[in-house]
C-alpha cells in the first residue's frame, strides 16, 4: 500500500514566550554587543555599552549579568579606568568601550574601545585599545597595537621670511602663535627657536631660550619683521643649519632636529640651494617647506613664474613631499595648515625615519572589529594607511602590522589609496586541512566592498589568496562575516558574507546574506543568498501610512553568528540579525544546518516584543554557543538598543507514527470482516496506529510524559466518505480526535475500527489521514520539524475470489444518411452472470465519420477523442444485473465513409475467465450511403442573339469569334444533336475551384453535315436530342463539398451558322432553370427607311388600333408555340440540368 508523506508545518526550538532580559540605558547603546560567558561563579551574559558614561565622558563599558540567579541585576565591569598604556598622554573620553566584544578559546574575553586616543603634543590620535579580560572578570593586560611611542624631544627652527614682499607681517604671527601653542615646549620635551631673514640673517629665538610655551607665545606677539629687497633662502636656511642648531644655542644632541621654511617668493641666491640643502641632509635635518603665494597673487605673475617657485620650495622639502611640502594662497591661509604641519611633525616616532613621516597608524582605531583563535587576536583597524584599513595580528610573542601595501597591488590599483575601503571592518578566520585562512571586509571599497581572504607565509607577510566583490553601490558588502562549521569536523564549511544595506526594489534598506561555501581547494564559491522577509514602506506619496523612523527596511545581516546546534541534529546553525524590520523593532532569523550547508528557508524567525521605544534594533547582536539553563540544548542571547533577551531553547523529540490495516484490502463479500453498528450491516477495517516517542538531548529528565494528540480521517480528500468510525464521539463519523501520554523511549499503540459503506466507490481507493501533534505546544519539548506530523495511507477495495463474466447484447441495422446531421442510436445491454464485476466500463471505439452525442439514461461517461468510457452499474455491476442503455451518435460530414464502425468493448477490474472473454467485444459495422443534397441556385441572364439578313457563315472555322456571340450560362448543358452545335462550350469558371471540363464535341476545322428544311418543326429536329454514346456532347464534373455553396460559371459561344441555315423568324428555349435564350433573325431585304419614318409619323394614329393588334399577335404567338412544344416533345426533349 503506498504511503504519502505530507509537508510538515516549519516550527523550531527557540522559545519565544519565556525568555530572561536585561535592560539598560537606550542612549548608552546598551546591548550592542553581547557574550555568553561562564566561570567558576557561574554563568553570565556579558552586554557591551559603548556610549556608558553619558552625558560627561561616555567611555563606554560593558556589563556581567548573572543567569540562574536571583538576581539578575547587571554590574558594570568599569573597564575604561582599568584600561591603561602606560607612558602615554591617555583620552579615554568617548573611548567607546565595548564596541567590540568577543570571549577566548582559553577562558575570558576581549572587550575593545576603537575610539580610545592618546596625545602626542597637542595631537591627539586615535589608536583603539582593547582590554584582556580574565575568567574572573580581571584585566590581565591592555592589547593596543597601535600604539606607538610619541617623538616628544623635538629641536624645532622655524626659518621665516621677513622679506618686504611679506604682507601683513601680522598672519605670520598669528600662524606662529597657533603652530607653537601646540607644542609642549620643555627641557625635557621639544623646543623651538625663531630665525627671520631677508637679504641679512637675525637670530630671534634660540633653542633652549624659553622653557615653556605660555612665555614663547607672550614673546612671539611682539616679533618684528626683518625686511629687506631680497629674500636670500638659502642664507637663511645655511645660517640656522651651521648656528641653530649648535649646542651653546640649546641644540640637544641625539635630539631630532627639524627646520620649518616659509617663503613667499625666489630666492635670490638659489644657485647656492643645492648645496646647503645637501648639508642639512648630511646633518640629519628634516626640514618642512611653506610655499606662500600672496605676492605672486598679488602681483598677478604667470604660471611659469608661480610654477619655478613652487619647484623651489619643493627642492628645500624632504621627501615625501606629501608629507613635508605645503603651499597657501596667501599669508591669512597660514592657520588652515598649522594642524596638519604640527600632525605631520608630531608623527610617531614609529613611522618616522629618513624624514618620512606619513598618516599611517595615528588613527588605525584597532579594535574596531576582533575575531579570537587558538592562533592569537586579529584586530581590525579601519582608520590605518589614510582610512584604508589594515588587520592587526596579537600574539603572545609579537604584534604583527602588515605594511601598507600589503593587502593589495599598487601596479594594478593605482587609485586605492583613495578610496577609503575601511578595510579589517570585520576579522574572522577560517580553519582548513591546509592551514589557517584569515578573512578581513573592506564595505567601502570601490563603494561595493569586498572581501579579502589571506594566508601568513613564513615571514608574517600578506599572501591573498582570494578576493570576494560586492555587487551593489553602498550594500557594505564585507562588514559583516562569519565563518561555520556546519559538520563539527573542525574544519570550516562556510563563510557568510553580510550586506547589510543592500537596497531593495523600493529603495529600502533590505539586505542581504551571500553564503559561500569552501571547497577542496580552498576557494570559497557562492552557493546561494539569504534573504528577510520583505519590509513594506511607506513612500513620499503615501497617504494611509507612515514609517516612524528611517531608514526603512531591514538591514538583514547586521548581526551574523554561528549558533551550536540548536535542533539536535549533529549540524551547527546559523541566527541572523535584521535590527530594521518593522519599523526598528527588529528580528532575528534562525537557519538550520545541513550535512556542509544550510537550509535555505528560515525555520523560525524571532520578532521583537515591546513596543519598540525602550529597546530598538532587536537583532543588533546575537550569540548562542553556550546551555546556560543546564538542559543541555544551547541557549541564544540577542542584542539591542536598550537591552538584551535571552532565549532558552527547548528539547527536541522524535515523534514517529505508522498505521496498519485488517485486513489490508476490503472485499465486501467476505463475512468474517462483516459488522453491524447502528442498525446498518456491512464490512468493517480494523486501523492500528503506532507511535513511537524520543527525545534528543542526554540530560535526564524527571518529567518526561507527553500528551500526544492524533486525529483520524476517512477520505478527508472527498465530499462524502465512504466509510465511517463505529465509535466516534464527534458529529461527523469520518473523523476522531484522541489523545493519550507517552514517555520517552516508549512505543504505543491505539486501535479505531471504520465500517465501509454498503456500496462502496471503488474507482478511487480509500485514504485514511492521520495527523498528530502534542496536546500542549507551549510547554516541554518540541517536535523535530524534519520528521511529518501527518501521514496518508489507502486501502484499496479488492474481490479476491470473484469471477465476472459480462455478456453484451447489441442491435444495430443498415441506414440511409440523409443529412448531414442526421443521428442514429447504439443500444447496449450488457449483463453479469456471475459475481461482482467491481469498477465496470463500456468503451466504444468509432469511425471519425460519426460524433458522439450522449447517453440516454445519463450515465457517468467520459470523452477523449473518438473513444467514449461510460461506467456501468458504479462501483459495481451486481451478479445476474443487467444495464440497458444508448448511446446517441450523429454523422460528421467532415468525415466521407462508406462504413461507419463502432468497437464496443466491456471491461471491470474483477478477474474474468480467458473461455468468457470472447462476448467482451461486440463490432458494428453500419453501411452508409450519403444522399447528394445538391440545391442549385442559378441567375438567370436573358439574352438576345440577332442573326442579320445576308450573313454568311465558313465552312472551317479559325477562331471562336467567327462563331458566334458569347453567352454566359451558369449550369452544365447537353450542345449538340446530329453534328448541328447550338452552343460551343469556351469556359469554365467555379468558385471555389472544383469543377474539371473536358470538350468531346468537334472542334474548329469541322465541317457541317445537315442542311436544314424550312418547315418549322425541323428546328427541333435539326437541332435537339438526348446525349447518347453516338453523340457529341460537352461535358464536365464538379465534385461539391458537403453542406457547402459552390458557384459555377460556363461560357458558351451560339453556334451561329446553325441558326443561319435555319429558316425562323424566332426560337425561344425554357429551361426548368428559367434561363431564357432568345435568337431572331432580320426579315429578307431588311426594313427600308421610308417605312421607318412613315411609321413614326403616323403612330400616334394608330395608338387607338393598338389593343386589337396586340390580341392578334397574342393568339398567333400562342398557336406558334404550341406547335413547337409538341414537336419538341415528339423528339423526346430534355430540359437542361445538372447531372
Amino acid at each position: 500500500t503506498p504511503t504519502v508523506l505530507l509537508a510538515c508545518v516549519m516550527s523550531f526550538n527557540v522559545d519565544q514566550k519565556n525568555s530572561l532580559s536585561f535592560s539598560g540605558p537606550l542612549e548608552d547603546m546598551f546591548g550592542y554587543t553581547v557574550q555568553q560567558f561562564e566561570n567558576s561563579e557561574g554563568k553570565w551574559v556579558l552586554i557591551g555599552s559603548p556610549l556608558s558614561g553619558q552625558p560627561a565622558k561616555r567611555t563606554g563599558d560593558v556589563y556581567k549579568c548573572p543567569v540562574g540567579k536571583e538576581d539578575n541585576k547587571c554590574i558594570k565591569l568599569d573597564l575604561p579606568e582599568n584600561t591603561t598604556v602606560p607612558n602615554l598622554h591617555e583620552v579615554k573620553e568617548n573611548m567607546t568601550m565595548g564596541t567590540t566584544l568577543v570571549t577566548n578559546p582559553n577562558g575570558g574575553f576581549l572587550a575593545c574601545g576603537p575610539q580610545y586616543g592618546y596625545m602626542c603634543g597637542q595631537q591627539q590620535y586615535i589608536s583603539g585599545v582593547c582590554a584582556n579580560v580574565s575568567s574572573s572578570f580581571q584585566i590581565l593586560n591592555s592589547v593596543a597595537p597601535a600604539v606607538q611611542e610619541c617623538a616628544k624631544e623635538l629641536d624645532i627652527v622655524m626659518v621665516l621670511d621677513g622679506s618686504n614682499s611679506i604682507y601683513p607681517w601680522t598672519s605670520i604671527i598669528d600662524f606662529l602663535q597657533r603652530f607653537i601653542e601646540k607644542i609642549e615646549i620643555g627641557p625635557k620635551l621639544s623646543q623651538v627657536g625663531i630665525v627671520s631673514y631677508g637679504e641679512t640673517v637675525t637670530h630671534r629665538v634660540n633653542l633652549s631660550q624659553f622653557d615653556n610655551t605660555a612665555d614663547l607665545l607672550e614673546f612671539v606677539k611682539e616679533l618684528p619683521q626683518q625686511t629687506g629687497f631680497k629674500t636670500m633662502t638659502a642664507l637663511g636656511i645655511d645660517t640656522a643649519r651651521k648656528e641653530a642648531f649648535m649646542p651653546e644655542r640649546g641644540a640637544r644632541p641625539g635630539v631630532k632636529k627639524v627646520m620649518v621654511i616659509v617663503t613667499d617668493g625666489e630666492s635670490h641666491d638659489f644657485h647656492n640651494l643645492d648645496k646647503v640643502i645637501g648639508e642639512c641632509d648630511d646633518d640629519g635635518i628634516e626640514r618642512f617647506g611653506i610655499a606662500v603665494l600672496g605676492d605672486y597673487n598679488r602681483q598677478n605673475k604667470s604660471a611659469e613664474e608661480l610654477q619655478k617657485f613652487i619647484k623651489e620650495i619643493e627642492s628645500i622639502s624632504s621627501q615625501p613631499l606629501r608629507d613635508h611640502f605645503f603651499n597657501v594662497s596667501d599669508e591669512v591661509a597660514l592657520l588652515t595648515i598649522v594642524d596638519a604641519l604640527g600632525r605631520k611633525i608630531f608623527a610617531l616616532e614609529a613611522t618616522t625615519g629618513n624624514f618620512t613621516s606619513s598618516f599611517e597608524m595615528e588613527m588605525s582605531q584597532a579594535g574596531f572589529s576582533a575575531h579570537t583563535s587558538s592562533e592569537g587576536v586579529l584586530l581590525g583597524a579601519v582608520g590605518a594607511y589614510d582610512w584604508n584599513g589594515t588587520v592587526v595580528m596579537y600574539t603572545a610573542g609579537e604584534t604583527i602590522v602588515p605594511g601598507k601595501t600589503q593587502f593589495y597591488d599598487p601596479e594594478t590599483e593605482a587609485g586605492y589609496e583613495g578610496l577609503a575601503g575601511y578595510l579589517g571592518y570585520d576579522v574572522q578566520s577560517a580553519s582548513t586541512p591546509d592551514g589557517v585562512l584569515y578573512i578581513t571586509g573592506a564595505p567601502r571599497y570601490n563603494h561595493t566592498g569586498r572581501v579579502i581572504i589571506y594566508r601568513l607565509n613564513e615571514e608574517n607577510n600578506i599572501v591573498v589568496s582570494q578576493i570576494l566583490k560586492g555587487e551593489q553601490l553602498g550594500s557594505y558588502f564585507g562588514s559583516v562575516l562569519q565563518t561555520v562549521d556546519v559538520d563539527g569536523d573542525s574544519y570550516t564549511d562556510l563563510l557568510l558574507v553580510g550586506a547589510p544595506m543592500y537596497m531593495g526594489s523600493e529603495r529600502d534598506e533590505q539586505g542581504q546574506v551571500y553564503v559561500y561555501k569552501i571547497n577542496q581547494l580552498g576557494k570559497f564559491k557562492h552557493e546561494f543568498t539569504l534573504k528577510p522577509v520583505n519590509q513594506s514602506c511607506c513612500t513620499a506619496h503615501s497617504a494611509s501610512c507612515t514609517n516612524k523612523n528611517e531608514p526603512c527596511g531591514a538591514r538583514f545581516g547586521t548581526a551574523i553568528a554561528a549558533v551550536s546546534d540548536l535542533n539536535l541534529d549533529g549540524f551547527n546553525d546559523v541566527a541572523i540579525g535584521a535590527p530594521f524590520e518593522n519599523d526598528h523593532r527588529g528580528a532575528v532569523y534562525i537557519y538550520h544546518g545541513d550535512q556542509t550547508s544550510l537550509k535555505e528557508k528560515f525555520v523560525q524567525r524571532i520578532p521583537a516584543g515591546g513596543d519598540g521605544e525602550k529597546v530598538k534594533f532587536f537583532g543588533q547582536s546575537i550569540h548562542g554557543v553556550m546551555d546556560l539553563n543546564g538542559d543541555g540544548i544551547t541557549d541564544v542571547t540577542i542584542g539591542g538598543l536598550g537591552g538584551a533577551s535571552l532565549f532558552w531553547s527547548r528539547d527536541v523529540a522524535e515523534l514517529r507514527a505508522n498505521m496498519t490495516f485488517d485486513p489490508v484490502k476490503i472485499n465486501l463479500q467476505q463475512s468474517q470482516y462483516q459488522c453491524e453498528h447502528s442498525g446498518r450491516k456491512s464490512m468493517c477495517v480494523t486501523t492500528e496506529v503506532c507511535f513511537v516517542y524520543s527525545v534528543k538531548s542526554d540530560k535526564p529528565k524527571f518529567d518526561s510524559d507527553a500528551g500526544i494528540r492524533y486525529d483520524l480521517t476517512l477520505d478527508a480528500l472527498r465530499a462524502k466518505a465512504r466509510a465511517s468510525f463505529i465509535n466516534s464521539d464527534d458529529k461527523n463519523d469520518r473523523r476522531i480526535t484522541r489523545s493519550f501520554t507517552i514517555k520517552d523511549r516508549e512505543r504505543k499503540c491505539v486501535q479505531e475500527t471504520f465500517m465501509m459503506s454498503a456500496r462502496l466507490d471503488f474507482r478511487d481507493p480509500l485514504m485514511v489521514s492521520l495527523e498528530f501533534g502534542l496536546t500542549d505546544e507551549d510547554r516541554g519539548p518540541v517536535l523535530d520539524e524534519s520528521l511529518p506530523r501527518s501521514i496518508n495511507k489507502t486501502v484499496r477495495p479488492l474481490c479476491v475470489t470473484c469471477k465476472s463474466n459480462l455478456i453484451f447484447f447489441i442491435s444495430s441495422s443498415s441506414m440511409m444518411i440523409k443529412s448531414n446531421k442526421d443521428k442514429f442510436d447504439v443500444n447496449i445491454n450488457i449483463r453479469n452472470s456471475k459475481d461482482y464485476a467491481y469498477n465496470t466500463k463500456v468503451i466504444l471505439s468509432f469511425t471519425p465519420n460519426i460524433n458522439y452525442v450522449k447517453v440516454e439514461p445519463e450515465k457517468g461517461c467520459t470523452l477523449n477523442h473518438t473513444k467514449v468510457e461510460c461506467a456501468v452499474g458504479y462501483p459495481f455491476l451486481g451478479s445476474n444485473v443487467e444495464e440497458n442503455f444508448k448511446v446517441k451518435f450523429e454523422v460528421n460530414p467532415k468525415h466521407i465513409q462508406e462504413v461507419i464502425q463502432i468497437n464496443v468493448t466491456a471491461t471491470s477490474d474483477s478477474e474474468e475467465l480467458a473461455s468468457t472473454l470472447s462476448d467482451n467485444t461486440v463490432q458494428i459495422s453500419i453501411p452508409v450511403k450519403y444522399e447528394a443534397g445538391l440545391i442549385f441556385s442559378v441567375r438567370p441572364v436573358d439574352e438576345h442573339i440577332v442573326v442579320k439578313e445576308g450573313e454568311q457563315f465558313a465552312s472551317v472555322f479559325n477562331d471562336t469569334r467567327m462563331i458566334g456571340e458569347e453567352v454566359n450560362i451558369s449550369y452544365t448543358v447537353e450542345i449538340s444533336v446530329l453534328f448541328n452545335h447550338l452552343l460551343y462550350l469556351t469556359h469554365v469558371t467555379t468558385s471555389p475551384r472544383v469543377c474539371t471540363h473536358t470538350h468531346t464535341h468537334r472542334h474548329t476545322h469541322t465541317e457541317m453535315h445537315m442542311k436544314p428544311e424550312t418547315h418549322i418543326h425541323t428546328v427541333c429536329a435539326f437541332l435537339l436530342s438526348t446525349c447518347s454514346a453516338e453523340l457529341y456532347c460537352a461535358s464536365f464534373t464538379c465534385s461539391i463539398p458537403e453542406a457547402e455553396i459552390s458557384q459555377v460559371n460556363v461560357t458558351f459561344r451560339v453556334w451561329k451558322p446553325t441558326f443561319i441555315k435555319v429558316d425562323f423568324k424566332s426560337l425561344c428555349f425554357v429551361t426548368t432553370c428559367l434561363v431564357k435564350i432568345q435568337v431572331s433573325k432580320e426579315a429578307l431585304g431588311g426594313i427600308p427607311i421610308w417605312v421607318i419614318i412613315i411609321s413614326i409619323l403616323i403612330g400616334l394614329l394608330i395608338l387607338a388600333l393598338v389593343i386589337f393588334a396586340l390580341w392578334k399577335v397574342i393568339s398567333l404567338s400562342f398557336k406558334y408555340h404550341v406547335t413547337l412544344r409538341e414537336d419538341c416533345h415528339r423528339l423526346d426533349f430534355l430540359p437542361f440540368f445538372f447531372p
